[in-house]
C-alpha cells in the first residue's frame, strides 16, 4: 500500500510538468552549450516542490510517443519548484541530456508532446502553427497556464529558462511608497509588531513557568504521598499573616512578651573587602639594607 501510494503521488507530481515555450527556427536567440543555434522546447515545473523528469518522453510524432527518453542519472533533470529547463531540438542526442533526437521543421505545423514514463500517459501537448517565423517563439501567457501566443521579442519578451511574465516592479510596494512617503507608517507598524511579539513571548513564558511550578509541586506531593485535598484543607485553616501580627501585638501589649530572647547573644559577621593598594608590603620601592 505504501509503494502504491508513493507511486500515485509521484505520478500526480509528473502531471504538473508543462510545455511552456517553443521556438522552431532559432537564428539569434539562445545558444546551446556548444555555441550553436537550434530550435528549443522549454518545460516548466508548475509544482511547488522539486520535480524529477528523468525517464519521461518528449516527441514530435504522436505515433511514436517514446521517441526521446530523457536519460536517467543527470542531476540537472531535477527541476526546482516553479522553474524551467530547455531542451534543444537539434537531432544530436549524443551531445548531452538536453539535446533531443529530432528537429523542428519551419513552415509546418509542429506537434510536441510529453509522455510519462509508461509511454502511454500524455502529460502535455502543443501544436506550433506553421506561420511562426524565425526568432519568434510560441509561449503561454502565464507560466504553466493560460493561452498560447506568438512572441516576437519586442514588447512580448522571448524568455527561455525564465518566467514568461517579467515583472520589473511591485505594485504593492509602489502603492505603499505613495501612501507613506516618509516611512512613518512602516516604522509604527514595525514597532507594533515587535512589541506585540515580545508581549506574546512574555505571556507565554509566564504561563509556562506557572504550569511548570504547578506540575513540579504536584509531582513532589505524589512522591511524598501527600493528598491534594488535605493540603487544600490545611491551606484554608492556616492563620494568615495579619492574624499572626494581631496576636503578637496583643501579647506584647498585655504580657510584655516579645519574640526575641534577651538571654541570647547574637553575633553577626561583618565581611570587609580587602584592597592591597593600601598595604605597605606592596610598595613600589624598598629601602636598601645595610650589611
Amino acid at each position: 500500500m505504501f509503494v502504491l501510494a508513493a507511486s500515485a503521488t509521484f505520478a500526480q507530481s509528473r502531471k504538473a510538468l508543462r510545455i511552456n515555450e517553443v521556438m522552431v527556427q532559432n537564428e539569434s536567440s539562445i545558444v546551446d552549450d556548444y555555441g550553436e543555434h537550434h530550435g528549443w522546447v522549454e518545460l516548466f515545473n508548475s509544482n511547488f516542490a522539486p520535480l524529477e523528469i528523468s525517464s519521461v518522453f518528449i516527441t514530435n510524432d504522436p505515433n511514436n510517443p517514446k521517441k526521446y527518453p530523457v536519460p536517467l542519472g543527470d542531476v540537472n533533470t531535477k527541476i526546482a519548484k516553479r522553474q524551467h529547463v530547455v531542451f534543444f531540438a537539434d537531432g544530436q542526442p549524443d551531445k548531452g541530456t538536453f539535446h533531443m533526437n529530432f528537429v523542428l521543421e519551419p513552415g509546418k505545423d509542429n506537434w510536441i508532446g510529453v509522455y510519462d514514463a509508461d509511454g502511454t500517459t500524455l502529460i502535455d501537448e502543443v501544436t506550433i502553427p506553421a506561420s511562426l517565423v524565425k526568432d519568434n517563439s510560441y509561449a503561454r501567457t502565464v507560466d504553466g497556464a493560460g493561452e498560447w501566443s506568438v512572441r516576437d521579442g519586442g514588447k512580448a519578451y522571448i524568455t527561455p529558462s525564465s518566467a514568461n511574465v517579467i515583472r520589473d516592479g511591485n505594485k504593492k510596494i509602489e502603492e505603499f511608497a505613495n501612501r507613506d512617503e516618509n516611512g512613518f507608517g512602516m516604522t509604527i507598524m514595525a514597532m507594533c509588531i515587535v512589541f506585540s511579539a515580545l508581549l506574546v513571548l512574555c505571556l507565554s513564558f509566564y504561563a509556562i513557568g506557572k504550569i511548570g511550578a504547578t506540575v513540579s509541586r504536584l509531582n513532589k506531593m505524589n512522591a511524598s504521598g501527600v493528598d491534594k485535598k488535605e493540603v487544600d484543607k490545611k491551606s484554608v485553616t492556616h492563620d494568615s499573616g495579619e492574624e499572626i501580627a494581631a496576636i503578637v501585638m496583643a501579647l506584647h501589649d498585655h504580657f510584655n512578651a516579645h519574640d526575641t530572647e534577651n538571654t541570647i547573644l547574637t553575633i553577626n559577621k561583618v565581611k570587609r573587602a580587602y584592597s592591597p593598594w593600601s598595604s605597605k608590603i606592596y610598595g613600589l620601592r624598598e629601602l636598601p639594607n645595610r650589611r
